[in-house]
């Protein structure tokens, strides 16, 4: 029962946060469309109001006139005036609730890397990798916050700012495969850019937006590096925006999470969704530049080439483990099903099976069933990566040793 309920409320909080995330997003993204299709006026302006441009569009049986004002609007700024923040703050906190529910309360299983190069982080408890999780979230805020102060506090150069935050997420991506379980190390490295996110909405969009509604309505004149400040991490935001929702689907894919340059692959990721998002933002702006598209696939095509499962042709002396009463009479190569079969039934199916006995976990984990040789057959590809790689079994849990890796990466179904 206690299973059933977690697996509820997974489902609960997982709808949630999508719901949000697609309302936040789609708002975000409209709003960055509108602010790159305005064009200027096409009559004169009133001098009494600071019009910079406005866009007309046709859409659900209507026609819509869109204007944009820095300061002194003509309609009042009163309880009318929409405001954008609540969807930001629900999916950041119904995400924050859901890796508490998956992956704090089972940090032995989905945080802890005993495999970690870092001698440091393969020791970890399971309660240290979870506080290093929280950590990496908190510092990944404070260093790019850091970064917006030094490098463009008057965004006057954003540009570098940009590649400064690249190199930093690319830190990020580096810093959690080497620490964290493959899907925790995508999972938590799109976090920091979320929270990057929500935290802009929260310290600095809407605090400066109240600053401005504050002083227009009392008759002053606002600051305008609040305008500009929002805009700049506004503009931030919607490049993070398709990045994210990689890392966030990223635990469907093993190819990726479970591969030795995963953080590599990550970067190329985040890169190829900046690019797509960059090219939709000049589209709006009347530039079709193909070039970003073209380089973003070029990125798609590197990464699967890297991605591309390998078989594991030797294991080292030195590493053999003992766990396998059968180490002996293992042969280096085999194509038989029974074998594999019988690593599976022992190393595997107590999570993967219709009828799970490992404590915690739900029916079929990724929809992957290993109760029988049609099943094992079915998925023989994805058995074989995330095995060779070693992350599969999780934590290594169930021991396998590393002779019996390499029988199922050689075993040719």
């Amino acid at each position: 029962m206690e299973s059933y309920l977690t697996e509820f409320g997974n489902l609960l909080l997982r709808w949630l946060h999508v719901i949000a995330a697609i309302a936040w997003i789609g708002e975000s993204i409209y709003f960055v469309m509108l602010d790159n299709s305005l064009t200027k006026p096409n009559e004169e302006k009133d001098s009494r109001y600071d019009l910079i441009g406005e866009m007309s569009s046709v859409h659900g049986g209507g026609f819509y006139h869109n204007q944009k004002y820095l300061t002194h609007p003509p309609f009042p700024l009163d309880e009318k005036l929409h405001w954008s923040f609540w969807k930001s703050y629900t999916t950041w906190l119904s995400g924050f609730a859901l890796f508490c529910l998956l992956y704090l309360s089972n940090a032995s299983v989905y945080l802890v890397n005993p495999a970690s190069p870092w001698a440091w982080a393969a020791v970890l408890t399971p309660g240290e990798a979870g506080v290093a999780a929280l950590a990496l979230l908190i510092v990944g805020w404070l260093l790019y916050d850091e970064l917006c102060r030094r490098i463009s506090p008057e965004m006057q150069r954003d540009g570098l700012l940009s590649i400064a935050v690249a190199i930093l997420m690319s830190g990020v991506a580096y810093f959690s495969s080497h620490v964290f379980q493959g899907r925790a190390a995508f999972l938590l490295t799109g976090a920091v850019m979320a929270t990057c996110m929500s935290a802009n909405v929260f310290f600095w969009i809407i605090p400066g937006q109240r600053r401005m509604v504050k002083a227009l309505n009392s008759g002053e004149q606002p600051n305008p590096l609040d305008g500009k400040r929002g805009k700049q991490r506004s503009v931030h935001n919607t490049y993070f925006t398709l990045p994210v929702v990689f890392l966030m689907i990223s635990n469907h894919y093993a190819f990726a999470y479970s591969n030795e340059t995963s953080w590599f692959i990550m970067t190329l990721f985040i890169l190829s969704g900046a690019l797509i998002r960059q090219y939709f933002v000049l589209r709006h702006q009347g530039q079709n530049m193909l070039t970003l598209p073209a380089a973003s696939g070029i990125l798609l095509f590197v990464i699967g080439m890297i991605a591309a499962p390998t078989d594991i042709k030797t294991v080292p002396t030195e590493t053999r483990s003992s766990n396998s009463n059968d180490n002996k009479s293992l042969p280096a190569t085999s194509n038989n099903i029974h074998m594999v079969s019988r690593i599976l039934q022992e190393r595997c199916v107590s999570c993967h099976s219709a009828r799970p006995t490992q404590v915690g976990f739900s029916a079929a984990p990724a929809g992957i069933l290993l109760d029988n040789d049609q099943d094992i057959q079915r998925h023989h590809i994805k058995i074989k990566q995330v095995v060779a790689s070693k992350y599969m079994p999780l934590a290594n849990l169930t021991k396998m040793s590393d002779e019996e890796r390499l029988q199922i990466s050689q075993w040719a179904p």
